[in-house]
Parts: structure tokens; C-alpha cells; sequence
């Protein structure tokens, strides 16, 4: 009878273990994840996550897929050190991402530096009456990232693709916007070919994630994820830049 008990108990310890993602490895972590790397996470609100202003660590890295990210490989992985950086604030659009590039970017000496950026490009131009900017956009973009590997040799650059899903914000203007992203989109795909950096193609993510619920489920007004779409976001960065920098 002790006997099966204990049995049991084995077998049960062994499906939680396999089952429970509170006990589950992260998996391994992204090779450019060294011991001692700094990891920035840079762009505007969906980046931000209302984080915390202040050196409070309940707080400062938000609650977007940077926080996610942190929270995994922070978590599983304590012996390599990982510092975590969010400097993402809602709003920014690429001219202001380059007046704080010094201060929030380069004086932090990060290893990995991920910028999110452009749905503000579109979004802010479009409620101005103003056609989208994309050629200030691309060399702006251009000499921040030049900027970035002439201040901080070996770096590693990621790339997010700006997204959108049909919303609140941007349905009275749908087809504005969808063309307004696309070009957004394209600049990103150039940039990331020109400075070798893997791009995260956040769109076909979110594409791909409405076979299985409405939009509104995984981006509640058309450009800010919720917390369902922001998960989708982590695995995704997770994904392309495990594959990327191989070990």
C-alpha cells in the first residue's frame, strides 16, 4: 500500500513538473543573453506598458512583452546576471526616439538594444491630416542606427515590425492606415537587411492569432496589445532572435 502511494506521489510530482509553466524551464536562453548582458528595450506605449518612473523594481519594466521577457529568462536563468532596460514612452514617434537616443540608449553601454517604433508615425500624421513621412522616417531611423553601432561596437540590434489590427482607433480610416503601416513596415524589412539585425514580424503574428479569437481579444483598440497579445509578442521576439544568433 506504501508502496503504491509513493508511486503515485512520483508520478504526479513528474506531470506537474511537465505540465505547470510555473515550474518549467524557460528553455535555453537567446545566445546574445550572455552572462552580464544588458538588454534595452526601446520605442512608445506598447513598449512602455505604463512603467514605473522611479528605481521602484515592482514597476520599472512595465507590463508589455519587454516585462514578459525579463520575468522569463530573469527568472530561469539568475546566474547569467541578465539587466533588463525598459526606455519605452507612449507617444514617440521616431524624431523623438532620436532627440533621447544619447540619454536613454548609448549612455546605458547595452549589449542588445530592440526598438519598436512608427505606429505614431502613421497614427499622429493621419489625425493631423498629413501624409505619412516614410522618407523623414527612413533617414532619421537610418542615422539612429548608424549612430548606435559607430557608439557601441558589437551590438545587437533588434527590430520590430510596427502592427496593426482593426480597432477603435484606426476602423473610421482603415485603409489609410493599413497603407500608412505597410510603408512603415517596408522601411524596418530595408534597415534590418542594411545592419544585419533579425526583424520580428509582429504583423503576421498578430494575422495568424485571429484564426483563433476577434482582434479586439489580442489588441483591444487596433494598436495597444493586451495582456493575451502581449505573450504572443514575447515568444515571437523570443523565437527570431534564438533562431537569428544561434549558438
Amino acid at each position: 500500500m506504501l508502496g503504491t502511494i509513493v508511486v503515485r506521489s512520483i508520478f504526479v510530482a513528474t506531470v506537474l513538473m511537465v505540465l505547470s509553466p510555473s515550474i518549467q524551464a524557460a528553455g535555453s536562453p537567446p545566445a546574445i543573453f550572455r552572462k552580464d548582458a544588458r538588454i534595452l528595450f526601446q520605442g512608445d506605449s506598447i513598449t512602455d506598458g505604463g512603467r514605473g518612473r522611479t528605481s521602484d523594481p515592482n514597476h520599472i519594466l512595465g507590463h508589455s512583452y519587454a516585462y514578459l521577457i525579463a520575468a522569463d529568462f530573469g527568472g530561469h536563468f539568475p546566474e547569467r546576471n541578465l539587466t533588463f532596460f525598459n526606455r519605452g514612452v507612449s507617444g514617440n514617434k521616431i524624431p523623438d526616439l532620436v532627440a533621447r537616443w544619447q540619454k536613454d540608449t548609448i549612455d546605458l553601454k547595452p549589449d542588445v538594444v530592440s526598438i519598436l517604433i512608427g505606429v505614431n508615425d502613421v497614427w499622429h500624421n493621419l489625425e493631423a491630416g498629413k501624409e505619412v513621412p516614410v522618407e523623414e522616417f527612413e533617414q532619421a531611423y537610418d542615422r539612429l542606427l548608424a549612430d548606435t553601432v559607430a557608439a557601441l561596437p558589437g551590438v545587437k540590434i533588434v527590430l520590430g515590425e510596427p502592427f496593426i489590427l482593426a480597432g477603435q482607433a484606426n476602423k473610421a480610416r482603415w485603409d489609410e492606415w493599413v497603407a500608412g503601416v505597410a510603408k512603415i513596415q517596408r522601411v524596418v524589412a530595408r534597415l534590418a537587411a542594411k545592419y544585419k539585425a533579425p526583424v520580428v514580424h509582429f504583423q503576421k503574428v498578430f494575422d495568424d492569432a485571429c484564426k483563433k479569437a476577434p482582434a479586439e481579444y489580442w489588441i483591444w483598440d487596433g494598436v495597444h496589445p493586451t495582456h493575451a497579445g502581449h505573450q504572443l509578442m514575447a515568444d515571437e521576439w523570443v523565437r527570431v532572435v534564438r533562431s537569428y544568433w544561434r549558438r
